[in-house]
């Protein structure tokens, strides 16, 4: 297998056990809320993104104000509105139902991925797109079967708000995906410090929204270490891994492969997030957890398969 390949394979699953810390977090930030850790996550991004350009002068000057512009959009639809989204979608529909929506995210990436250039037969995406697709079902089962918190009349809001985030993650994807192939001399490090420092000056504007509607609850319990050291500590291991780390490597990944099937190993996010759910619980997987994970992993080691032969063949067709 190409280097190529393995470098790309390699950073993608690694982009996905990055995010999938951020479904942790919530166990470990004791009494603070989401937007506290969203704040405090996104503002050090952004210091730590500062550092990194200010690190590379020379990228810098390479740089013009469409790069600016188009990276601060990517951090805003694939960073702040997508979290914005999400945590709309929780209000509404409770912490369950939006994780099994956005978890299609993965099958709706590789199908529209698969129209591009980089298209292969639909017949040999057809297996894993379905091996896919059923053990995320399995994983989520119980947010599309069990009870919810909310309301019945909340639900049909709170869905809606989670299609939106796919709509929304699959957009940055393929947005992503072609800003960084038309920038072939912007290092992938750079054009992810590009994101996050626009991030985190949207994010900055959105506090005194979240000010007014009480979403915070830094002001009452105020940062004194005593308190709010869990909320440091996954704040910095968010900003480093889950934005700094996981994007780089995400940027990494699409330069090297197909949108499609970047977009099917995000799937394996599902199994490491069910995995530090079933560790912050305390229990074994359910069958269908179990059963899911192995359908998944199944799925992207067909997809990666599929893919290395459509590479080896002269020219991909689509079927």
């Amino acid at each position: 297998m190409e280097k190529r390949l393995v470098l790309g394979i390699a950073a993608a699953i690694f982009a996905a056990f990055s995010w999938s810390l951020g479904f942790v977090a919530p166990y470990v930030i004791g009494p603070y809320s989401i937007y506290d850790l969203a704040v405090c996550r996104f503002v050090l991004s952004g210091v730590f993104a500062l550092a990194i350009l200010l690190a590379t002068p020379g990228q810098l000057r390479g740089l013009g104000a469409m790069d600016w512009i188009v990276a601060a959009w990517l951090g805003l639809i694939g960073y702040v509105g997508y979290f914005l989204i999400i945590a709309a979608a929780v209000v509404y529909a409770g912490p369950i139902i939006p994780p099994a929506f956005v978890a299609t995210v993965p099958v709706v990436l590789a199908v529209i991925g698969n129209f591009g250039p980089d298209r292969i037969s639909w017949r040999g995406l057809a297996l894993p797109l379905a091996l896919t697709l059923a053990g995320l079902l399995m994983v989520n089962a119980s947010g599309l079967t069990g009870p919810g918190d909310a309301a019945q009349g909340n639900v049909l809001l709170g869905i809606g708000f989670s299609l939106a985030a796919v709509a929304l993650w699959t957009l940055f994807g393929i947005s992503n995906q072609r800003a960084l192939r038309q920038r072939a001399s912007v290092n992938a490090l750079t054009w992810t410090a590009l994101m996050m420092l626009g991030g985190a000056i949207e994010v900055l504007a959105f506090i005194p929204l979240g000010l007014r509607l009480g979403l915070f609850n830094t002001p009452v319990l105020g940062l004194h270490w005593s308190v709010a050291a869990p909320l440091f500590l996954s704040s910095t291991a968010l900003a480093l891994l889950g934005a700094i780390g996981g994007s780089w490597a995400w940027s990494i990944a699409t330069r090297r492969l197909p949108i499609g099937l970047a977009g099917q190993l995000i799937a394996t996010e599902a199994i490491f997030a069910t995995s530090f759910g079933l560790i912050a619980h305390q229990r074994a997987p359910a069958w269908s957890e179990a059963g899911g994970i192995a359908l998944l992993l199944v799925g992207v080691i067909t997809a990666v398969g599929a893919f290395h032969r459509a590479q080896r063949r002269p020219a991909a067709h689509g079927g």
